[in-house]
């Protein structure tokens, strides 16, 4: 079945935002200002957390955190705090760094891994608290993560997806992810903050370091945090960080064509803020972009087999479907509790078979009409390609430069798009 193809147009996406340049010398800067020096004493052994998302510069910002508490005589070491990621396995976690660029000799420092935990509290509705044995254990905890909105739900106090997070499900581990995803938005949404609380209160968090990044995936603030401000500094840094978001062209597609899915891209392998779809049960799907039909092409290595996201996609292809380690993805979403974001849709044999059968099933649109865009991810959103028919609608926008000729799909002998298509764009 090959219904025909509309031609494809290269575009480019300009966003704003602030760069940060010197990654080292603003982290020292932070720190400093932080009070870091005065919490620091010679000897002492200070964790780290290094999560599972795929954040921009990671392996230099934790190298900088490392020298700086080297400076003061301490033994830095790097803590995997991912919840059940990596099949919630010492091992696995470990490998999820590796695949981030985050290695013992890229960060300057020994990584310590483990499933282990301890209960430091309870929440003040019963919850256990419990948190990594090994930064229990270390003299001092600085916490470290993106600071961004969350994929699974809107904050009412502004905690979404940041460093109270990491507190309460990174360094929980398995087991504090299992109890708070157990009551699903409401355990995501109202019960982490509590945990994250406890976190704060009772365990030795020295500071925290909040990171956010701008469209282009490039670090646009660092901020440490003193650990009594965290949750309010937090909240005010969501918004400014939603502001610099990036956003597809248009609200209203046919198609879209994700040509990797990951979770080094979104920890829902595509970001649900980017599709307008968020596939959880008494949810209610967000308004805009309307997507008919959502094409996932790809699993990226850094993933490891786990394609949670892919009950995003209405089609998939024999491909990623291949990849797809079972075990790990299905720790990951029994342990979110949203089943349907890991469920198969459609198998098609290539990209071309998958393009084919959602133009067939697109009703009463010619296939040179269809409204389409095809992007590399969820994440990376400057450079991607639409359909002719959308030139009318967005050439003529001030942040849209269109950088390509009309041109046909191209596949390679087996019926998929070249990835190399987003290269040198």
């Amino acid at each position: 079945m090959d219904t025909g193809f509309p031609r494809m147009v290269k575009i480019r996406q300009r966003f704003s935002g602030p760069k940060v340049d010197d990654l080292e010398g603003a982290m020292a800067e932070q720190l400093s200002r932080v009070g870091l020096a005065r919490l620091v004493k010679p000897g002492m052994r200070v964790a780290i957390t290094a999560g599972s998302r795929g954040v921009a510069n990671i392996p230099v910002l934790i190298r900088s955190v490392v020298r700086e508490l080297k400076k003061l005589g301490a033994e830095p070491f790097i803590v995997p705090t991912m919840g059940s990621h990596g099949g919630a396995t010492a091992e696995g976690q470990v490998e999820v760094l590796h695949g981030l660029g985050v290695t013992e000799r890229a960060c300057e420092a020994p990584i310590v891994s483990s499933m282990e935990v301890v209960q430091i509290g309870e929440t003040p509705d019963g919850m256990p608290v419990y948190m990594d044995k090994h930064a229990h254990e270390a003299d001092g905890v600085v916490l470290m993560g993106r600071v961004k909105v969350h994929t699974d739900f809107k904050s009412p106090i502004g905690i979404e997806s940041g460093l109270m997070k990491m507190a309460a499900i990174g360094m929980g581990k398995h087991k504090q992810a299992l109890l708070v995803h157990s009551y699903g938005v409401q355990g995501i949404r109202d019960k982490m903050p509590e945990v994250a609380k406890v976190v704060l209160d009772r365990a030795n968090i020295f500071c925290g370091v909040a990171i956010i990044e701008n469209a282009f995936e490039q670090t646009a603030l660092l901020e440490a945090i003193a650990k009594e401000d965290i949750m309010r500094r937090e909240a005010e840094l969501l918004d400014f960080s939603a502001s610099l978001m990036p956003k597809l062209p248009v609200d209203e597609i046919d198609v879209l064509v994700v040509d990797e899915i990951g979770k080094n891209y979104s920890g829902t392998g595509m970001d649900t803020n980017i599709i307008g779809r968020m596939r959880i049960l008494g949810v209610e799907e967000p308004a805009s972009p309307r997507i008919k039909y959502v094409i996932a092409s790809d699993l990226s290595e850094a993933s490891h087999g786990n394609g949670l996201g892919i009950g995003l996609a209405d089609l998939t292809t024999r491909r990623l479907f291949d990849k797809l380690d079972l075990p790990v993805m299905n720790e990951n979403v029994i342990t979110s509790s949203f089943l349907h974001r890991a469920m198969i849709p459609l198998i098609a044999g290539s990209d071309r078979e998958a393009l084919s059968a959602s133009l067939r099933c697109n009703w009463g649109v010619r296939p040179e009409a269809a409204r389409i865009v095809r992007i590399p991810n969820t994440l990376h959103l400057e450079h991607l390609y639409v359909s002719e028919t959308l030139l009318p609608e967005i050439g003529s926008l001030p942040h849209i430069e269109v950088i390509g000729e009309a041109a046909e799909f191209e596949f390679d002998a087996d019926g998929y798009l070249h990835k190399s298509d987003f290269s040198h764009a």
